[in-house]
């Protein structure tokens, strides 16, 4: 796969790809790692992108620079379009903090985020039709006080019901890239979260991805937002 794109009159090899100038990727892949490892959080492709040398290939960089700390203690990860450096799983037992943890999640909660994973976007009246009884405010704030659920848009349809989704910080718990990578048929019977009783019919369903809006779905506002009495009137946040 060619790293630089875009330059015609650039020497091309036998496959037809351009020629890449190490030293120029040398330092893209230099400037893409300094961004990443600076952040406190997970940097977009496109904030990189945007730093690095013109006609560079930012996802070529960036799996290289994953390949290159695969079997390191710090692995670089990515959880959609976003990239950050983690622990490397095996390692995880090696750090020890003392930081308060997230309580544990109930079974009530834990069904309510697993419905709002794999059903995204869904509302608060479909989780409960789902679950077969009603769900408290009280479980979806402990999900969202997490940073693991979102308010996603509104459904198109009577009362305009808020729908929910998962955000990136979930993807990054959980150590997920994609929504697509959520455990599959087979996963879920082998991990033993299916009964052998599930309907010979059945199947998981697919997400959309995190940015992408249903057809019957708005987009959250800023009115939205102070309805739900997240921004106070005038778009400060609600402290």
């Amino acid at each position: 796969m060619s790293v630089i794109e875009g330059e015609d009159d650039a020497p091309r090899d036998a496959d037809g790809g351009t020629i890449v100038d190490p030293r120029r990727l040398h330092e893209a892949a230099r400037i893409a790692e300094a961004l990443v490892f600076a952040s406190a959080g997970p940097v977009s492709a496109a904030y990189i992108a945007e730093r690095l040398p013109r006609g560079v290939d930012v996802l070529h960089v960036m799996r290289e620079l994953k390949g290159l700390y695969a079997g390191r203690g710090v692995n670089l990860v990515q959880m959609d379009d976003n990239w950050a450096f983690r622990t490397a799983p095996d390692l995880s037992f090696v750090i020890r903090t003392d930081e308060t943890e997230l309580r544990k999640l109930s079974r009530a909660a834990l069904e309510v985020l697993s419905i709002i994973a794999y059903h995204q976007p869904v509302t608060r009246a479909e989780i409960e039709d789902i679950r077969g009884v009603q769900t408290s405010k009280g479980t979806l704030d402990v999900l969202m006080e997490a940073g693991w659920v979102r308010f996603r848009g509104r459904r198109r349809s009577p009362g305009r019901p808020v729908t929910f989704g998962t955000t990136r910080d979930f993807l990054d718990h959980f150590g997920l890239e994609d929504l697509r990578d959520l455990p599959g048929l087979e996963e879920l019977k082998g991990a033993g979260l299916l009964t052998g009783r599930i309907p010979a019919n059945f199947q998981v369903p697919m997400p959309l991805r995190e940015d992408e809006l249903a057809e019957d779905e708005d987009p959250i506002t800023q009115l939205d937002l102070e309805e739900l009495g997240l921004l106070t009137p005038g778009g400060k946040e609600d402290e």
